[in-house]
């Protein structure tokens, strides 16, 4: 086991990380809604108003900040008013993104504000502008936000809630660059900035507007956006960024069966983002260098091509110790940036694409990925520190070791992921400006292939760990392909 030094600065504070960097995104897609988060209330399984308990009850464990709805490219093609009222008077329509499936609308507003409710989250809207229209998104701010006198306001009360619910974060259109329109930056911004106008601040609601920002690495996309958008306009720019192992969106390989060339290939494309971030965060700070506009990565996580048997308009996918790997890497990033990134949502919560929770009936897993933000969860609110690892390449030039520090009411977390497949690792770490008197350790590791699945649920679950500390030293060991937390007092 070779022996690394680290260091970790807790008087250099860069930062505050945002909660809502540890949000997630749910999506009329698959099984991520129906027979997913909600199966309805006549259902045998325990729920709450048709939403699934044991869901609930996952997501205050990893305490969700913030839940991103109904879309990706459902979004442009959803109408809300087809989701309100009478469930079974509802419209039905054909989920034209995703399957071809028809959609009884049953989960809409109401319920999307309910499940908020129940975890304890931020609900994150995102509107129609693809194909809906001012009009419609402005009344449904009217219909969420404002205490009553107005037709959408009455409306709300006679479908059954009294007083409005707060909205914080409203994402003006997805992806208006691809699905939600095939629009260029100059037509956007001009439809962004008539959308806006009319998405009013009700009954003492403060809206968070969110402009569709770029793909991956459209920088020119960014530059137009920051050129003609001010801050009193838009509070930020959301951005997308998949791992996609093989750099082929036509075969991205599969979820469980992959090389060791492959699963390097994803780290790479994994670290990737790290670039893309800070690239983004230099225009942006050309134009705000008041840092007033934040950078909101929305989606983002493993795609890869569908479980074998599976209806491929639905994008379910097995996650394994990788995508934990791919997840912590992610999140040290995002803690890394948080003077830019003020949210990041991983697509999708369940079922689709790189979940933390697979269902099959009644039946329920939490994936390796789960154990990733649980294991996290103690950044949130956290302030940023400096910190440092001597360095270490895999076989394919990637860095070995990825480490993330933040301190919140005087503790200290410190996050650290081992990428390798070959080595062990023993860290001594040297603290300075904070003396440790104990400290609580948990690992999550396993083979890299492995995963959770309905008949062995923890195949790879979180364990409790041992970690040295004492005063301004911390030492630490990190198998290959592990993920370790510590909480320092």
């Amino acid at each position: 086991m070779k022996k690394i030094r680290m260091s970790v600065n807790a008087l250099d504070k860069k930062s505050h990380i945002n909660p809502e960097i540890y949000g997630h995104f749910s999506e009329h897609l698959g099984r991520c809604i129906y027979n997913g988060i909600f199966v309805g209330e006549d259902s045998p399984i325990p729920n709450t108003d048709g939403i699934r308990n044991d869901i609930i009850e996952a997501f205050r464990q990893i305490k969700m900040p913030v839940l991103r709805w109904p879309g990706g490219c459902f979004a442009d093609e959803y109408h809300w008013k087809d989701g309100i009222g009478d469930k079974a008077s509802r419209k039905k329509m054909i989920n034209t993104n995703w399957g071809a499936v028809s959609e009884d609308n049953s989960f809409g507003t109401h319920e999307f504000m309910r499940l908020c409710e129940l975890v304890g989250c931020e609900p994150y809207i995102s509107g129609n502008v693809g194909s809906g229209t001012v009009q419609e998104l402005s009344e449904w701010v009217e219909y969420m936000t404002l205490e009553g006198g107005s037709p959408m306001s009455e409306l709300r009360k006679a479908n059954g809630r009294e007083k409005p619910w707060k909205l914080k974060y409203l994402g003006i259109g997805n992806e208006n660059w691809g699905c939600g329109g095939n629009m260029r930056a100059e037509y956007y911004v001009d439809e962004y900035r008539r959308y806006q106008s009319f998405c009013k601040n009700c009954s003492g609601n403060q809206l968070y507007k969110v402009a569709c920002g770029p793909s991956a690495d459209d920088y020119n996309w960014t530059e137009y956006l920051m050129k003609n958008l001010n801050s009193w306009q838009t509070n930020a720019i959301s951005m997308h960024y998949y791992t996609i192992p093989t750099g082929d969106w036509g075969r991205k390989g599969s979820s469980t069966m992959f090389s060791d060339e492959e699963y390097y290939s994803t780290i790479s494309s994994t670290l990737h983002i790290d670039e893309i971030i800070t690239r983004h965060s230099e225009i942006m700070n050309r134009y705000n260098p008041e840092n007033s506009i934040g950078l909101i990565v929305d989606e983002w996580g493993c795609w890869y091509d569908v479980e074998p048997g599976t209806n491929p308009g639905f994008l379910y996918q097995q996650n394994t110790m990788r995508d934990a790997i791919v997840a912590a890497l992610n999140l040290n990033i995002f803690n890394a940036h948080s003077d830019r990134v003020v949210m990041a949502n991983l697509a999708q919560v369940v079922n689709v694409l790189q979940s933390v929770i697979l269902t099959e009936g009644e039946k329920l897993i939490k994936t390796p990925t789960f154990h990733v933000f649980d294991m996290y969860k103690t950044h949130q609110d956290g302030e940023f520190c400096y910190s440092w690892t001597e360095e270490e390449r895999n076989t394919n030039g990637t860095p070995a070791i990825s480490q993330s520090v933040s301190i919140k009411d005087n503790e200290m977390t410190i996050t650290l992921a081992n990428t390798s497949l070959e080595n062990d690792y023993e860290l001594d770490c040297e603290l300075y400006g904070f003396n440790a008197s104990s400290a609580e350790a948990r690992i999550l590791t396993a083979e890299v292939h492995a995963y959770n699945d309905f008949d062995s649920a923890d195949n790879v679950s979180v364990k409790p760990y041992e970690a040295e500390a004492s005063g301004s030293k911390l030492t630490v060991k990190l198998p290959k392909c592990s993920i370790v937390s510590v909480v320092l007092k």
